[in-house]
């Protein structure tokens, strides 16, 4: 790297801290502003999204300098997060905080170091959750463990982590509610390990050793309080719930469904479950909508997504337009067959936006992909060319739900993807929100005039071709 531009971003570092700082001095008692700012290498747009519980607070620009800066005056402490599209993660906030953090989004998660007043409890986050994915990423092997051995391997570094995490919390001071989130990031995943247990065990050994858990192998489950808003977003919280309600879930599930009712019948339990479970209606909600949206992105029936929105209502109080369950299963409504499918606006290799309409005049089938899933893109453009050319009645369309024209021309520059036709998603938000787009091999097939087939089809499932006929 060249020493002009490391001394360059030493030098704003060194200015933001010592902006902190001199800010930090004149703090009152009814004084809660803020300071969050940071900087972007290689930047992929020129934005940073902070949130509070999924709401935008504030979209902050990026500078010529690729840095972005913003006081709040006034900012609750708590929890929030910062998005830097696709990727997001958390950031804590104390009264007064100042913080800055550096990040680059090849290496998201890796590269992000905090400083300024508030850093340590920041970096300690970080640490845990970097240690928790390596974690994970280890933890294949240790499930084909017998009982006995799985438990004292997992205790072993539950153990670990609680020390690290007391000789931290001793050091930096951190205050209660702070301490909710830093121990939820122990306990959580520690819990996670548990629940998913007998599920890997069984479908890694083929052994169900449910029947040999010790008796009080589930007794942490009494010390959590399922009711604690604070968590109610808070991802290790959020992914071991699931984890639990999977469990559950699939403990009360009887084995003569077929694939696609079982699917139906275990998330309609889940939602039962955690009806029961669950008495905060704010937490009640989170999880019903985490079970909805789901269930919604692998299963695409539309028998049984309507049976399942149907328990869904029943069971949550947020109507709120911002729902996007409800979204979802007005779209799912509107997309069966025999409808016009509804239009949307998409983007042309030359960047002219044209109607969806436009397009449909003729049998089509319409798939989707990102750069994101790059083996996917390829496989299914195989598919589509195959298809094509069995069917030279259908036209072939695929979109690109990502976000930058340019990457997107770049991306498909390598390829040669003969008669497909190419574009681009101009909206995201408005095309999940007409087309139902929950998951990425989602694929429409379209009689003439725009008249739905199928809408919930699948381009690798082995019977696609029986839908064109």
């Amino acid at each position: 790297m060249n020493i002009i531009k490391v001394f360059g971003q030493l030098l704003f570092v060194s200015i933001i801290i010592l902006l902190f700082s001199s800010c930090n001095k004149g703090f009152k008692g009814n004084d809660y502003s803020a300071y969050f700012g940071g900087e972007i290498i290689n930047p992929t747009h020129r934005y940073v999204l902070f949130c509070k519980d999924s709401e935008v607070l504030d979209t902050i620009a990026l500078q010529k300098n690729n840095t972005f800066f913003i006081k709040f005056d006034s900012l609750a402490s708590g929890l929030y997060t910062f998005r830097y599209d696709p990727e997001f993660q958390y950031v804590y906030f104390d009264k007064n905080d100042s913080l800055m953090v550096r990040i680059n989004p090849k290496d998201f998660d890796e590269s992000i170091v905090f400083c300024g007043r508030g850093d340590q409890k920041n970096n300690f986050l970080m640490e845990m959750y970097l240690k928790n994915e390596t974690d994970k990423n280890k933890m294949l092997p240790i499930f084909d463990y017998e009982i006995d051995k799985f438990s004292a391997t997992i205790d072993s570094s539950y153990k670990l982590d609680e020390q690290f995490y007391l000789t931290k919390k001793k050091k930096i001071k951190w205050n209660e509610a702070f301490d909710a989130y830093a121990r939820a990031l122990i306990d959580f995943h520690y819990y996670s390990k548990k629940e998913i247990y007998p599920k890997i065990h069984k479908l890694q050994t083929g052994e169900d050793n449910f029947d040999k858990l010790p008796k009080n192998y589930y007794d942490y489950r009494k010390n959590i309080d399922f009711n604690n808003v604070k968590l109610t977003t808070f991802s290790p919280f959020v992914v071991y719930l699931t984890n639990l309600l999977n469990n559950l879930a699939e403990i009360k599930d009887h084995n003569h469904y077929n694939a696609i009712d079982k699917a139906l019948n275990s998330n309609i339990n889940k939602l039962n479950i955690a009806d029961t479970l669950l008495k905060n209606e704010r937490v009640k909600n989170a999880v019903f909508n985490t079970i909805a949206f789901n269930y919604l992105l692998e299963d695409q029936n539309m028998v049984n997504d309507q049976a399942f929105l149907e328990t869904y209502r029943k069971y949550s109080t947020d109507k709120s337009a911002k729902n996007e369950i409800l979204k979802i299963g007005h779209a799912i409504q509107l997309l069966k067959p025999g409808n016009k499918l509804p239009e949307v606006k998409l983007i042309d290799l030359n960047g002219q936006i044209v109607s969806s309409n436009s397009l449909l005049k003729k049998k089509t089938v319409i798939f989707f992909y990102t750069e994101n899933a790059e083996t996917n893109l390829a496989s299914a453009h195989k598919k589509a060319i195959a298809f094509k050319l069995r069917h030279p009645d259908y036209q072939f369309i695929a979109i690109n739900l990502d976000a930058n024209q340019t990457k997107w021309k770049e991306l498909l520059s390598k390829y040669k993807f003969g008669d497909i036709q190419e574009y681009r998603c101009n909206n995201f938000e408005n095309l999940r929100a007409k087309w139902a787009i929950t998951k990425i091999n989602r694929t429409i097939i379209l009689n003439k005039n725009e008249i739905i087939n199928n809408a919930f089809a699948n381009l690798f499932e082995t019977n696609f071709e029986d839908f064109l006929k």
